[in-house]
């Protein structure tokens, strides 16, 4: 069990690493914006549209999956309305609560845990926490304007495609989904090695509080799951996958959507990082409790 904990772990630990030590032998901070707004726009669509037309999925039978992806977003987001500590605003510390790192650390690991073919899974879990992230975080963040932002999110499009396509993906041209699975692949090792990157320059201030944050995270986290798995029929991949996701550390994104609409944007900067550094004891421990109990 160690050795398999270690085969899926570390690789997701040594690409963030390679990251991470790139940034820190450069002079100044990389500039990673190009990068990452490539990876979110191009890339990462091009990732979802790919794994929904090789691996689809019947939203008719997948309906459980579907509604767990959106509860361990939102029922977190209840509990933490009650639990705000002094020193953050409500909504920087309901959105970095209630999003988590699905894309950079959840896709990857998902896939080395749980078996690529699930892929079609996983990436719907991604995009549904993307399209909350877009709607209900940006209407947290931007006192109730931008509320349709999320429909010019070019990953909800990529979902929408594949879904469609998927029962015809024979007619889809050889080349088109080679060319867009190739593209695709570029997504995963390049969000670990950019949050390496990040990690790199930034800076964790606030600890005390940041931890205090991020263990009222994990509680509600952990308190949500039991509620998931009671009302909804997930099997047992499924509820694996659900696990991992609420457990999994708060969103890189949130800490740019925060300092784009200027709401707490150090201390959510914390935030992120102190729980990013926490979930290299946390989420193998959840990976190895889901791999035993599920």
């Amino acid at each position: 069990m160690l050795l398999t904990l270690l085969n899926i772990v570390l690789p997701v630990l040594a690409v963030t690493a390679l990251g991470f030590f790139y940034g820190r032998r450069q002079p100044t901070a990389p500039d990673m914006d190009f990068v990452n707004r490539a990876n979110v726009n191009i890339f990462c669509p091009a990732l979802i549209f790919s794994a929904l037309l090789e691996h689809p999925v019947s939203l008719g039978s997948g309906w459980a999956l579907v509604a767990a992806g959106v509860l361990v977003v939102l029922l977190p987001g209840v509990f933490l309305f009650w639990l705000r500590p002094a020193g953050v605003s409500r909504p920087a510390f309901l959105v970095a609560g209630m999003f988590r790192n699905t894309g950079n650390i959840g896709i990857p690991l998902m896939m080395l845990a749980y078996g690529r073919d699930l892929l079609g899974d996983i990436v719907l879990l991604f995009v549904l926490s993307n399209c909350l992230h877009f709607s209900l975080g940006l209407f947290l963040l931007s006192a109730k304007s931008n509320r349709w932002l999320w429909l010019r999110n070019p990953n909800v499009w990529a979902t929408i495609l594949g879904l469609t396509l998927a029962p015809w993906q024979h007619v889809v041209p050889d080349f088109v989904s080679t060319s867009v699975e190739m593209a695709g692949q570029i997504t995963i090792p390049m969000m670990l090695f950019s949050l390496g990157v990040r990690l790199s320059h930034d800076k964790i201030t606030q600890i005390s509080l940041a931890l205090k944050i991020n263990l009222l995270y994990l509680l509600t986290g952990a308190l949500a799951l039991p509620i998931i798995i009671w009302l909804l029929p997930l099997t047992p991949e499924w509820t694996r996958m659900i696990v991992l996701s609420g457990m999994l550390p708060p969103a890189v994104l949130n800490y740019l959507l925060c300092e784009q609409y200027r709401v707490d944007p150090q201390t959510v900067a914390s935030v992120v990082l102190l729980g990013n550094v926490l979930s290299v004891i946390t989420v193998p421990l959840v990976i190895w409790l889901t791999l035993i109990w599920f």
